[in-house]
C-alpha cells in the first residue's frame, strides 16, 4: 500500500478519524501493537525515539508505520498525529492494543457505512440481522400481469387518452416514448415562445 502510495501520490480521502490513524491505515497499527506485546526495552513511548524507530522499523510493524508518518511529515508527531502521540503515553503494548482491538470494533466493524464493503465468510462472519431472502417470481407483486402501451404509430392524442400505463398504480413513462412526445409536440402544437428577444430562462 505504501508503495501505492508514494508512487502515485495518493491523497486520503479527507479525515477518517480513528480508523485512519496515519490518514490511511489502522490494521497495521493494531497488528504492530500485538507484535509488540511483553516487549522488553520497547514502549509505547518509544515511537518518541528517532533512532531507536529507524533502527527497529525493520523488525516491527508498529515502529515501521510511524518511520513511514515522519519520512512524509515534517512537523512533530504531536501535531500531525495526535491520536498517536496519546497512544504513547499509555504504559504498556497490551493495553495499546486492547483498547485499538475496541475501537476497530465501534468505529470499523461497527459502522454500516465502512463494513458494508466487507466481505464476510468464515474468518469474519456476519452475525448482524439476516440478510432478506429473495423473493420467488409467484410472490413478486408485479409478476404476471401486463401493462397497456399505445400501439406504435398512434398519434399524440390516442397516446394521450390511453397514457403511459402504470405499475400498479404508479405512472410508468418510457423515457424514449417521452422524448419522442416531447418532440411531437414542438412540431405540431403552440411549445415554447419563440421571436425575436426571447431567450429561455436558464434554471439554477
Amino acid at each position: 500500500m505504501r508503495v501505492l502510495q508514494s508512487t502515485y501520490w495518493l491523497e486520503p480521502a479527507g479525515s477518517h478519524g480513528v480508523w485512519g490513524l496515519d490518514d490511511y491505515h489502522f490494521l497495521p497499527f493494531l497488528f504492530g501493537s500485538a507484535q509488540l506485546i511483553g516487549h522488553k526495552y520497547i514502549r509505547p513511548k518509544s515511537i518518541h525515539d528517532a533512532e531507536l524507530v529507524e533502527e527497529y522499523s525493520k523488525y516491527y510493524m508498529y515502529l515501521a508505520c510511524i518511520k513511514f508518518i515522519n519520512s512524509i511529515k515534517t512537523a512533530s508527531l504531536r501535531w500531525h498525529s495526535p491520536m498517536l502521540d496519546d497512544i504513547s503515553g499509555v504504559k504498556t503494548w497490551d493495553k495499546v492494543n486492547s483498547g485499538m482491538i475496541k475501537m476497530y470494533q465501534a468505529e470499523v466493524l461497527g459502522k454500516l457505512p465502512v463494513i458494508q464493503h466487507f466481505l464476510f465468510g468464515s474468518i469474519l462472519p456476519y452475525l448482524g440481522i439476516p440478510a432478506p431472502s429473495p423473493r420467488t417470481e409467484e410472490e413478486d407483486a408485479h409478476w404476471g400481469h401486463a401493462h397497456a402501451h399505445a400501439p406504435a404509430g398512434a398519434s399524440p392524442v390516442d397516446r394521450a387518452a390511453m397514457g403511459w400505463g402504470d405499475c400498479c398504480g404508479i405512472p410508468v413513462p418510457s423515457a424514449f416514448a417521452a422524448a419522442a412526445e416531447e418532440a411531437e409536440k414542438k412540431k405540431s402544437g403552440p411549445g415554447l415562445l419563440v421571436g425575436q428577444g426571447i431567450r429561455p430562462v436558464p434554471f439554477d
